[in-house]
């Protein structure tokens, strides 16, 4: 493992708290109504990993003990996607009972790669994590944390359950052994960011879905004079507020690509448009935007005091966790606006996924693969589409008339995308840039001009990019 360079990563930036998914991985909200019981308690059909693979105690009986490491936790979440995960840890443990068993490691999302990054420092590295695809998951897989898939992926025809080959772009790198690039993540679902919308407060303000940005204003305008606070966001976790700028800066029609070639810099006037539109927008968010967390944000939405939430996909099993019953049905969704003016594709739209890893120092690879297999089962993956509400990666039939209905809008949303691109503060050139990225447009929410507030992240590149 080269262990000085991914030192020196931990401690440039402490790893940025990208999503996770960005993402999906929230703490317990409020008390909520459990999830559906026919969905939770599927036993492991006749296809799915563990049958096909039927457990035996090893002659030895000695027990192969492997840890995962997750962002949420998983005994007390109310998260649907969370619940999910647990189920899927719980039938492995069962069904391999004898031979293999799993202990999570649970944390919350705001510590999460701290505290990570400490047990890969220490030589401690989880036999299976989750990640984010960008600049956390490149760290750990070009500096020899997490293994190369390849080879298990083509054992047993594993990898012709997944949709596409498409599904493994954001967990493929290059890797500093030489020996070309792999896959060195599984993905457990796709998540969209999309715009999120309480369809009985835009009826009754009067307010249109927003095609673009200057009706998106005039929307919220609307809901403001009828007294709904219109937009729900967190500042305070900064990610969520550098989405929106994410979005924006690809509305504008900034070419991240252009950026990293030194065509252009981040004080191009498109940067600075999308500063100035997020002090426009952060005129209808709530007066505590500053201070609160993306729980607390999110859940001003489904409780109701907010008309607008601009989230990943993976809200829908917040939503439905902990929201009172038949709220989903006031729920509409529709795909960030395009920016007026602008020739930029209004089409293209954020995309991500939950993805695992396995250490490349764990004395228990098959262990972990087998675990990692109950995560994207049959199982689980009509989980994922039918309680949680992700969109599922492998070729698994599910039943859309039980999914969560916003489930549905965000898959229109995601068939009619012309093509997707990453969170900003994973797509940049490590950690540490996106951090800063981040931090930026925290700066201009709070009022800083934008051309200055870009100073930090500009002098970033040309101290260490460019």
């Amino acid at each position: 493992m080269k262990m000085k360079k991914f030192l020196a990563v931990c401690l440039s930036a402490a790893m940025t708290l990208s999503m996770l998914t960005a993402c999906g991985g929230s703490a317990a909200a409020p008390a909520a109504p459990a999830a559906d019981a026919a969905a939770t308690e599927e036993a492991a059909p006749a296809d799915d990993a563990a049958e096909a693979e039927a457990p035996a105690e090893e002659a030895s009986g000695d027990v192969q003990e492997i840890t995962f490491m997750i962002w949420d936790d998983l005994e007390a979440s109310e998260d649907l996607i969370t619940k999910g995960y647990k189920d899927s840890v719980d039938r492995f443990n069962k069904d391999f009972e004898g031979k293999y068993h799993c202990t999570p490691i649970t944390t919350n999302l705001e510590e999460y790669y701290d505290k990570l990054n400490a047990l890969v420092a220490a030589g401690d590295t989880p036999d299976v994590f989750i990640a984010s695809p960008g600049a956390n998951l490149n760290d750990y897989a070009t500096t020899g944390v997490a293994a190369k898939l390849d080879d298990y992926l083509a054992a047993d025809g594993w990898k012709d359950t997944f949709t596409s080959d498409a599904v493994f772009a954001g967990g493929t790198y290059g890797d500093d052994g030489g020996d070309g690039p792999g896959i060195y993540a599984i993905p457990l679902n796709i998540a969209a960011a999309c715009v999120f919308y309480n369809t009985e407060m835009f009826a009754d303000a009067g307010a249109e879905v927003p095609k673009t940005f200057s009706e998106l204003l005039d929307a919220c305008q609307k809901l403001q004079d009828k007294g709904y606070t219109p937009i729900t966001i967190s500042a305070g976790t900064a990610w969520c507020l550098s989405m929106v700028a994410g979005y924006l800066c690809d509305r504008n029609g900034l070419n991240l690509q252009d950026i990293k070639d030194h065509k252009t810099d981040w004080k191009d006037e498109k940067v600075i448009q999308a500063g100035k539109q997020i002090q426009e927008l952060s005129k209808y968010f709530q007066k505590t935007a500053a201070g609160d967390d993306n729980d607390v944000a999110t859940a001003a939405f489904y409780n109701g005091d907010a008309a607008i939430l601009i989230q990943g996909s993976w809200a829908i099993g917040q939503i439905n966790g902990s929201c009172a019953e038949g709220f989903a049905d006031k729920v509409g969704v529709f795909a960030f606006p395009a920016v007026d003016g602008s020739s930029a594709d209004p089409n293209r739209v954020i995309a991500k996924s939950d993805s695992l890893c396995m250490s490349a120092d764990t004395e228990s690879p098959e262990a972990a693969i087998q675990l990692i297999k109950y995560f994207v089962d049959d199982t689980a993956s009509k989980y994922t589409a039918e309680v949680g509400g992700k969109i599922p990666v492998t070729n698994v039939q599910y039943d859309e008339k039980v999914a969560p209905p916003e489930l549905k809008y965000v898959m229109d949303v995601f068939k009619n995308a012309s093509s997707t691109f990453g969170f900003y503060n994973e797509s940049l050139a490590d950690t540490e840039a996106g951090s800063t990225f981040d931090n930026c447009f925290v700066e201009i929410f709070k009022g800083q001009d934008p051309a200055t507030a870009l100073d930090p992240i500009q002098q970033y590149y040309e101290d260490n990019v460019w």
